[in-house]
């Protein structure tokens, strides 16, 4: 599809539509592709094949992360994108414009409960383990017994 007809179409959707930008549209379309090019390369097939909802949202996680790292939350809400259920309303939205198609088997049920937008988004660059925070006192240094040994030794003797 050319471009100019793309967004002409994105235009009326954000008319009918205005919970989600235009750059939502755009990004689950980059998603959709980067999808497709994922699942050829794990099944070493080129021939194009339909995507399942539950594949695209896989996909567009993946997606997500790799463009925007740990802002991807916040960019995705900045859109509307709060739950996976959004990404089913743009593909629909796409759907009934006819940009994207659908089989009978598709409904907006297959992006119901995916994931967890914290746990897919967030968790990813959360620290392992939690940091020290900057005035905290330094942990203490652990001495070996042969250094516990001198240092006692050292108080004993007599001054001179």
């Amino acid at each position: 599809m050319a471009k100019e007809k793309f967004e002409e179409i994105i235009d009326q959707i954000c008319q009918k539509d205005q919970r989600y930008c235009r750059e939502t549209y755009s990004f689950v379309r980059e998603g959709l592709d980067y999808t497709l090019k994922t699942l050829k390369k794990q099944n070493g097939s080129n021939a194009r094949r339909h995507v399942t909802g539950q594949e695209l949202l896989i996909g567009l996680r993946e997606y997500a992360l790799k463009e925007f790292g740990p802002m991807t939350k916040t960019v995705l809400n900045e859109w509307g994108i709060r739950s996976c259920e959004d990404f089913g309303e743009v593909v629909f939205n796409l759907v009934d414009s006819g940009i994207l198609g659908k089989t009978e088997h598709d409904s907006r049920n297959d992006f119901k409960n995916g994931y967890n937008f914290d746990e897919a988004f967030v968790h990813p660059f959360r620290p392992k383990e939690p940091l020290p925070l900057l005035n905290s006192p330094a942990p203490e240094k652990k001495r070996s017994p042969r250094a516990i040994r001198r240092k006692k030794n050292s108080k004993k003797q007599p001054a001179d």
